[in-house]
């Protein structure tokens, strides 16, 4: 087990391992990167950055969701990504043109991992595997950027919507419930919808066995769910 990692619990080492970028490096590696690392809460509301500042750090994030968009010229927000426990964000950004292209706020309180470019940069030249690991966290970001692209040009909402419930579900078939972490609006202007067509998709999967409360989602059969969302649409 890796030791000596300061600020993280058991839990937090657990989720830094099931990041790409962390999840093949060597004790050593992952102790040089959480040497130089910054592990502080965030309260909701709170802003990581904003648009076009200096992407001079990237972020993992150890609890709690963070929502990142971008401004349109009429000050409204286009929702990208909401970022979940075990996510790391900003790392292409970092290396990209040096400015964060969309801006980050915490939709609910949250504890942060920060790594500056600098501190990064410190560990690359002493372990050069943390180079591949960045290599394989960017590749599995593209493939999802390519899969969500994907659903919003073929999948219908209720396919969308039922795919974005399963995020949440917990692992196995069967009935569960659990509460969604953040509000119905948000949850549909990410997946590119208005709020009333998210309330439609809903509605048409209650003969899934899928039942919402405010926030309280119970689903009757997690496999059925699953078995729609994969369904290819006409």
């Amino acid at each position: 087990m890796t030791a000596g990692l300061p600020n993280l619990s058991p839990q937090d080492i657990a989720a830094l391992r099931a990041i790409p970028l962390f999840g093949q490096l060597s004790d050593r590696a992952l102790s040089l990167l959480a040497g130089v690392a910054l592990v502080r809460p965030v309260a909701r509301g709170a802003t990581l950055f904003l648009q076009d500042e200096p992407a001079d750090r990237f972020f993992v994030l150890l609890d709690g969701w963070v929502k990142l968009f971008r401004l349109t010229r009429e000050g409204s927000e286009a929702v990208v990504h909401v970022i979940g426990p075990a996510e790391s964000f900003a790392e292409a950004a970092m290396f990209a043109d040096g400015k964060f292209p969309v801006c980050a706020e915490a939709v609910t309180d949250a504890r942060v991992m920060t790594l500056t470019a600098e501190g990064f940069a410190r560990c690359l030249r002493e372990d050069d595997r943390i180079a591949f690991g960045m290599l394989g966290s960017l590749s599995l970001r593209l493939r999802h950027l390519v899969t969500q692209i994907e659903q919003l040009q073929v999948q219908p909402a209720p396919q969308r919507v039922a795919a974005f419930l399963l995020r949440f579900c917990p692992a196995g078939d069967g009935s569960t419930s659990f509460a969604l972490p953040f509000d119905k609006a948000l949850a549909a202007r990410r997946l590119g919808m208005q709020p009333e067509t998210f309330s439609r998709a809903l509605a048409k999967l209650r003969p899934l066995g899928v039942d919402t409360q405010g926030l309280l989602v119970t689903v009757a059969d997690r496999s059925a769910l699953r078995d729609f969302v994969e369904t290819p649409s006409d």
